[in-house]
């Protein structure tokens, strides 16, 4: 009789972990993009952070956060290692032949960082004819992206993290940085010698990746969504770490 209870309480406890794994939902960013994600002491934080958590309460789930190289998160999302990708990421042609992509969440601004008296004066210079400018990106991002496209591959260096592109800048081995505008303004703002020009590169809209066979997960992530930006919810965590000027 013993055994049998031992059997039983070990099969309940077997049972309560495996609900555990089935009630967590696993987000994977790339924690070097503040305000969207980024650390504050071990802790990743931030816009997306802060949305996926409520959209995991809103499902009754647990989010559970991975901090991976932002080209891995979309091959993690194929896979199956995690439940959906958020990082500021843009909707492309490109990535929707691999996943799905919830409602749109936020609007990102390919900002120009350059250092102060460049002769980069405006987003104009870059296509100007005979330019060589060389620009720096964060690679496999909506600025790597549409950078390559735009200039080639000779006038574009890629960096695992903006941190380094702006290093790179900082030391002349590139003449501009394009990257988001939020991003941009939290560099800039830890860098002296650098200014963000008035000219924007790119406008776009975030979203969510999902796996395209995961509908059932996609469809949950947009219902949630949008109880959260009817709310109210969405544009009050923005608002935190974005204010409105």
């Amino acid at each position: 009789m013993k055994k049998l209870i031992a059997l039983l309480v070990a099969l309940m406890m077997l049972g309560a972990v495996a609900a555990a794994t089935a009630d967590t939902l696993t987000m994977g960013t790339n924690a070097s993009f503040p305000p969207y994600e980024f650390y504050e002491n071990e802790k990743i934080v931030g816009i997306d952070a802060e949305i996926a958590a409520a959209i995991a309460e809103k499902l009754g789930m647990e989010l559970k956060i991975e901090d991976m190289e932002f080209k891995a998160i979309i091959p993690a999302v194929t896979t199956g290692k995690i439940d959906f990708g958020m990082a500021g990421m843009t909707v492309t042609e490109e990535r929707l032949q691999s996943v799905n992509f919830s409602e749109t969440y936020a609007t990102g601004i390919q900002a120009i960082i350059v250092k102060e008296g460049s002769e980069i004066k405006s987003v104009d210079d870059l296509y100007a004819e005979g330019a060589t400018w060389k620009v720096g990106v964060q690679d496999a991002t909506t600025g790597d992206i549409y950078c390559t496209d735009d200039f080639g591959e000779d006038r574009v260096s890629k960096f695992p993290v903006g941190a380094d592109a702006v290093e790179a800048l900082k030391t002349g081995k590139v003449d501009c940085v394009i990257i988001d505008n939020e991003p941009a303004k939290a560099y800039v703002a830890a860098n002296d010698g650098l200014t963000i020009l008035d000219s924007q590169y790119a406008v776009e809209d975030y979203a969510i990746a999902v796996a395209l066979e995961n509908t059932e997960l996609l469809e949950k992530i947009n219902g949630a969504l949008k109880e959260l930006i009817d709310d109210g919810t969405v544009k009050g965590i923005v608002e935190k770490y974005i204010p409105a000027e």
